[in-house]
């Protein structure tokens, strides 16, 4: 199974931490962001992953490579100025992704959930959902089925998931969110969720970075 790691934003938040840098290079504690998801794929055994780049994606391609240290082979999808957005971002990624479902990741989110969970599930199309943090009021809701439905309470989509191709047919290429894309597979009844309580940081500003490094040092 491949997996998709979203790394083309600009990280506008975190002001000067990203003038230079983009985001996921940033540190946490001897290791940058991106390097964590990588060792966490290839733990949970993903050794093909496609990384999508624009903000200074020269910096991500000359720091990760075409082969990780865990023997991943590492393809990239260049978006170029502006970036995409996540639903454009992937389907500009589909041809490198192929035709069987693939882990998808943020490269800015920090946990401690164990990606076989979503390589070893059955579903094609499953989200992992968070309680809300501080900082948002939540996405998704989630059915006793373990359907993901626009229906309270809430919880907030975590930037992992395991998604099929065909969850993108008929789409136009181009500058799009990804939202929409779950709304429609929602109401076709396609998309399944479960909630995690374990760790889970979105680091998005500068204070919640500071967060984050002090979690990955326990």
């Amino acid at each position: 199974m491949k997996a998709m790691l979203l790394a083309a934003g600009r990280g506008e938040r975190m002001g000067a931490l990203t003038a230079s840098t983009p985001k996921p290079l940033l540190d946490i504690g001897g290791e940058r962001l991106i390097e964590r998801q990588l060792r966490l794929l290839a733990r949970a055994g993903i050794d093909e992953v496609v990384i999508n780049l624009s903000y200074r994606g020269a910096a991500i391609r000359e720091c990760v490579g075409e082969r990780t240290p865990w023997a991943q082979r590492v393809h990239y999808s260049d978006e170029g100025e502006p970036p995409l957005e996540t639903g454009g971002g992937i389907i500009a990624a589909l041809p490198l992704l192929g035709s069987a479902p693939f882990i998808l990741v943020n490269a800015d989110v920090f946990t401690e959930l164990d990606f076989a969970l979503l390589v070893n599930a059955p579903q094609a199309n499953l989200l992992v959902l968070v309680p809300n943090p501080a900082h948002h009021d939540g996405d998704f809701g989630l059915s006793e089925t373990g359907l993901v439905t626009h229906a309270p309470p809430l919880l907030t989509y975590a930037g992992l998931a395991k998604l099929s191709p065909e969850l993108f047919e008929g789409r136009d290429s181009g500058r799009q969110p990804l939202r929409p894309i779950f709304a429609d597979a929602i109401d076709r009844r396609q998309l399944a969720g479960f909630r995690y309580d374990g760790i889970w940081e979105d680091v998005g500003t500068p204070e919640r970075l500071e967060r984050t490094r002090r979690l990955a040092s326990r």
